[in-house]
């Protein structure tokens, strides 16, 4: 069997989830970037728009309820240390409903919201794509 990201580029996607100033981030337990802070996401199943994947990952890993999201930029991670390829599209969303929480304690050790200008390290590429994206946009 063949695995996306290690045989072969795999397609994720991710949502940068913005409110009052403050990322969305959650740090990361296993490969890709394991202990790495990373913003949700994940990969995009077979016959699954990238934009629903994103919708469907921040929802699974957050508790959150997102309305709605827009493209923000493409992301490809060449991840040396777990030799993983990922292509990813990116969305970003301040339409949402509810308070985060830690809902896979098996994918992911913490989850918080943080200024763009205070961000906790390591960031996962995915992350750092997805803020150099944010403060191109001046979202703040």
């Amino acid at each position: 069997m063949a695995y996306p990201g290690i045989d072969f580029p795999g397609v994720g996607s991710g949502l940068a989830v913005f409110s009052d100033g403050k990322l969305l981030l959650c740090k990361r337990l296993k490969a890709p970037e394991s202990g790495h802070w990373s913003i949700v996401g994940g990969k995009v199943d077979h016959m699954e728009p990238a934009a629903d994947a994103a919708r469907r990952e921040a929802e699974e890993e957050s508790g959150l309820t997102i309305h709605s999201a827009r493209f923000l930029c493409l992301s490809e991670q060449l991840i040396e240390a777990d030799r993983q390829h990922w292509i990813s599209l990116i969305y970003v969303t301040d339409d949402f409903s509810g308070e985060p929480q830690l809902t896979e304690p098996d994918k992911l050790s913490a989850i918080g919201w943080y200024p763009l200008d205070d961000l906790p390290q390591p960031l996962s590429l995915f992350a750092q794509d997805a803020v150099k994206a944010l403060r191109a946009l001046a979202i703040s």
